[in-house]
């Protein structure tokens, strides 16, 4: 283009990085630069933007650990590695987390600390999924620039053919749920060879690509061998776990990163219910190191088939479910009960997430998403669905119905709220998930609302694996 010059000869010029310029450019701060092809052009008579007095930026620590998020949704693993967010007091075990030093905030509820861990970079190719993370995050004070509307494959493409620094430097952790509904077993089991791509359409191409949605772990794997980082974490279903041997194709495809450079642990299933989230959900978390900046010690520990409970990194439950025996230091399970504890009901709240609820009537028990919650009990997987799969509050005596004496006090049939689920995911209530249009910001509706609370890794299970690695960070690095 004529007249226009690249991000790195501007980058020479104005003497700062690349990365910087982009984000200028992102935020409508570089007049006239123009993007085609996923890469900025600026006209080369163009002033450097002053800096952005507006806003208190948070101190950087020098211990602070650098996070990229990958396939972020609306954060629930982003949310569980900056921590710094309430939960129900019932939720945290502090006979095994002693060392956790939470907020009291009132006989029910206290607030996570906040961890070293501070998120640098996420990316979705949702945008209802990025209004949300954005609404929330920059109130905590994360640059709603490092949130990037694009499909993974596009960003690793551009940095490589382009030569221009879409990752940050200085990535300690990499974090990601590449997308799991090709592993799923509520879905059409595809695994590798899906039949959607990257963007989430219909491919028509006859074979399975690298481009695939199934394959989409191998572009995290490329974010890996770009970036570097200590440690990554990757997380899919559980029914990953019984499909052939994906689990072990994956867990060598992440190894071979970097020629080799990574040590991968045996990949563990995790019940977000045994770390006192209300809710079954089970998930296959990923955890690999590189190897050159592990001590030597650290390094031949990992390598055991039995890793020792010192160095082991996946974190150790704190809650028991039911079916398995009560123990002197695990707790009983966080019941959907204690989940709702001070919310009201949707005609009483002035929470517009606890007002809004899916009215799709019942359909009979043979459908998925037509039963009532348990109450004392612990909830099923909050599923990325539409909302009329959306389990039921409570339902009627005529529709099977249990919670008789709440009916009697005239409550009627109703599925579960937004705030409901959200609830079961561990989110704080300070997080909106329906949100009118904000600039350019997509509105969230309570239908998209849904399908990004079912998406996201509960952020309760996302800290216990944070707080574990950080509390280990030392033992691993030295």
């Amino acid at each position: 283009m004529e007249n226009y010059v690249s991000v790195l000869e501007m980058s020479e010029r104005w003497d700062i990085t690349p990365r910087r310029i982009q984000i200028l450019c992102n935020e409508n701060r570089i007049s006239g630069a123009v993007k085609q092809s996923g890469v900025w052009h600026i006209p080369y008579g163009t002033k450097k933007p002053e800096r952005n007095k507006a806003g208190k930026k948070n101190e950087i620590t020098s211990n602070q650990l650098n996070v990229l998020s990958l396939f972020s949704g609306c954060g629930g693993m982003d949310l569980g590695f900056e921590g710094n967010f309430q939960v129900l007091k019932r939720s945290v075990n502090t006979k095994i987390n002693h060392d956790w030093k939470c907020k009291k905030i009132d006989s029910n509820w206290i607030k996570l600390p906040k961890t070293r861990f501070h998120t640098v970079f996420a990316n979705d190719i949702k945008p209802e999924a990025k209004s949300a993370w954005i609404n929330y995050f920059r109130k905590k004070g994360i640059d709603e620039s490092n949130y990037y509307l694009d499909s993974i494959v596009d960003l690793v493409k551009i940095q490589k053919e382009n030569k221009v620094n879409i990752f940050p430097n200085n990535v300690d952790v990499v974090i990601g749920g590449f997308p799991c509904q090709d592993f799923s077993v509520s879905g059409k089991r595809m695994g590798f060879e899906s039949d959607k791509g990257h963007n989430g359409k219909k491919i028509s191409v006859d074979n399975p690509t690298a481009n695939n949605r199934g394959q989409l772990y191998m572009w995290m794997r490329e974010t890996i061998a770009i970036t570097q980082p200590k440690i990554f974490v990757a997380e899919n279903v559980k029914g990953l776990t019984n499909l052939e041997d994906a689990k072990e194709v994956i867990e060598r495809d992440f190894a071979s990163v970097c020629h080799g450079g990574y040590l991968v642990v045996a990949a563990q299933v995790l019940n977000a219910a045994r770390y006192g989230v209300p809710q079954g959900r089970e998930r296959v978390i990923f955890i690999g190191f590189k190897k050159s900046a592990l001590t030597d010690t650290a390094r031949k520990e990992l390598k055991k088939k039995n890793i020792s409970q010192e160095y082991n990194p996946y974190p150790t439950p704190t809650h028991w479910i039911p079916g398995e025996s009560a123990d002197d230091d695990r707790e009983k399970y966080v019941s959907v009960q204690e989940a709702f504890t001070g919310l009201e009901e949707p005609e009483k709240t002035k929470d517009i997430c606890q007002q809004k609820y899916s009215h799709a009537k019942f359909m009979g028990k043979h459908c998925q998403g037509q039963q009532e919650v348990k109450l004392d009990g612990i909830a099923p997987t909050i599923r990325s669905e539409h909302h009329g799969n959306i389990e039921f509050r409570r339902l009627s005596k005529e529709n099977g119905g249990k919670h008789e004496q709440e009916l009697e006090q005239g409550l009627r049939e109703r599925r579960l709220t937004i705030r409901e689920c959200a609830r079961i995911q561990t989110f704080p209530d300070d997080y909106e998930f329906i949100i009118p249009k904000k600039g350019e910001n997509r509105p969230v509706s309570a239908s998209e609302a849904y399908k990004i609370i079912g998406n996201a890794v509960p952020p309760l299970l996302g800290y216990n694996i944070a707080k574990r690695l950080e509390h280990n960070w030392e033992l691993y690095f030295g």
